[in-house]
């Protein structure tokens, strides 16, 4: 009998400034890269010289430390809880894209056969997708090389994008104009997080949702669905 195919997932908390932020069900690497992510997502931070963060060093957990200001204004735009389609729980303003500022486009998208190149080879990296086809995966395109920059999988999709900016961010890569690769749906919550960090596309095999491509058009980003068929579609600021 083969063994049992089953992907990882564990509970991951954050604190913030000593108090409680989140808790992340994921897949347990690229932990620090995941946590800098979700604190740049969520406006807590815009580098990572704005952040000191330190691991639990007997459970899976981590403590930030951020500018007291930075909390202050998180708090202040009162954010409730959202049920995102992709994945638990967000703080974000999903559920009203008129809170996304409006932006000019900012970049340009790739061929499709550029596309499709850079998909095989985002497909090639994914060693956990080989062992299971359970996981979700995410990589930050340089359409100057081309090439792929920090790759990350992980069992939910929000959660790979964000270990995939919060590993730019680590290695002091500027994010603004870069393209984000994503092999699930193009949900809100994705188009929010690509809004935040100024990336000219998002681009995926699936679709995107109707909520993603409003907010893609008021962010001056596009979104790319059916990126590696012979039809690509595009939405947002084309």
């Amino acid at each position: 009998m083969s063994a049992l195919a089953a992907v990882e997932e564990v509970p991951v908390w954050l604190q913030v400034n000593g108090r409680p932020a989140v808790t992340w069900m994921c897949t347990p690497d690229l932990l620090e890269e995941l946590a800098i992510g979700w604190l740049y997502g969520e406006r807590y931070i815009d580098s990572i010289e704005q952040v000191h963060l330190r691991p639990c060093a007997t459970d899976l957990g981590f403590w930030a430390e951020v500018p007291e200001e930075r909390v202050s204004a998180v708090q202040a735009e009162g954010r409730h809880p959202v049920l995102a389609s992709g994945c638990g729980a967000v703080s974000t303003f999903l559920a009203d894209p008129a809170t996304v500022e409006s932006k000019p486009a900012r970049g340009t998208v790739p061929e499709l056969e550029q596309l499709r190149g850079l998909f095989k080879a985002l497909f090639a990296r994914g060693e956990r997708y080989k062992d299971t086809g359970g996981i979700h995966a995410a990589a930050l395109v340089d359409d100057a090389s081309p090439s792929l920059i920090a790759h990350a999988e992980d069992i939910g999709r929000h959660n790979a994008v964000d270990k995939s900016l919060g590993a730019a961010l680590l290695a002091r890569r500027p994010i603004e104009g870069l393209g984000l690769l994503v092999t699930g749906r193009i949900s809100a919550e994705l188009a929010f997080k690509a809004a935040r960090a100024a990336v000219a596309y998002v681009a995926t095999p699936s679709v995107p949702s109707t909520l993603a491509v409003e907010i893609a058009r008021r962010s001056g980003i596009v979104l790319v669905g059916r990126a590696v068929s012979g039809h690509p579609q595009h939405h947002g600021a084309v």
